[in-house]
């Protein structure tokens, strides 16, 4: 609260006999007081405080601030609605079972569960009873919330770079106008991932590579994903 930072500016009391708080003090002595005892109270609020002048004649003259106890947030005072061990034991089944989205969780949940109980898959001290209970009653949008740490924390980071021009540059590429190469072994070669608007996923990426001199064409079409190093498409003999 602004004035509980200030010194005592007076030892007034109020009509009760009970010490009025500092700040309505102030604000009661700058209301009623000179212009000359205003300006003295504005200087010991700013020593006091370090505002500037404005700013301190308006806390004394504004609305009353409020009470910090009445700004306590109390949504973070509610109870968990899941308890730490359902979601300890969320994410351990999820992890067993593919780390499936939230609404394929849910459907996978009552076939999983009793397979997992058999194989002894549960047997750890946040799989109680209650746990699964509470697991069995989340909706997908809880699951995807409480597993979206566990998903940042999976993703791989420097995986990928953007070549540089410098680096580009130094290819070189036939165009239209250039002659066309009259000596073997000379080979033009693209690959193009075919993933759509995003790498997420599996996705086919084509190697193509063309002799210029004799037209001959060689195609692969590996299977990876972005996480994995692209296989030997091609060997040479």
């Amino acid at each position: 609260m602004f004035f509980e930072r200030e010194a005592c500016l007076c030892g007034r009391h109020d009509s009760d006999g009970r010490e009025a708080s500092r700040d309505e003090q102030a604000r009661t002595a700058y209301r009623k007081g000179s212009k000359a005892e205003k300006a003295l109270i504005l200087d010991e609020v700013m020593t006091t405080t370090g505002m500037g002048r404005s700013t301190a004649r308006r806390m004394l003259t504004g609305p009353p601030l409020p009470d910090p106890a009445d700004q306590v947030d109390r949504r973070r005072l509610r109870p968990k609605t899941y308890s730490d061990d359902a979601r300890t034991l969320l994410e351990h089944v999820w992890a067993l079972m593919g780390m499936p989205c939230g609404k394929y969780l849910t459907v996978m949940l009552p076939l999983w569960l009793p397979l997992l109980q058999e194989a002894g898959d549960l047997d750890k001290p946040f799989a109680t009873g209650e746990s699964l209970i509470e697991l069995e009653a989340m909706s997908p949008a809880t699951i995807d919330r409480y597993l979206a740490p566990a998903r940042r924390a999976m993703q791989l980071r420097g995986i990928s770079t953007t070549p540089s021009p410098l680096l580009r540059n130094s290819i070189g590429l036939s165009k239209v106008g250039d002659a066309p190469p009259t000596t073997p072994g000379v080979i033009e070669a693209d690959t193009v991932a075919h993933c759509g608007p995003t790498f997420a996923g599996e996705f086919a990426r084509t190697v193509t590579m063309t002799h210029l001199v004799t037209g001959w064409t060689e195609n692969a079409s590996p299977t990876l994903t972005k996480r994995e190093a692209p296989p030997h498409a091609l060997t040479f003999q």
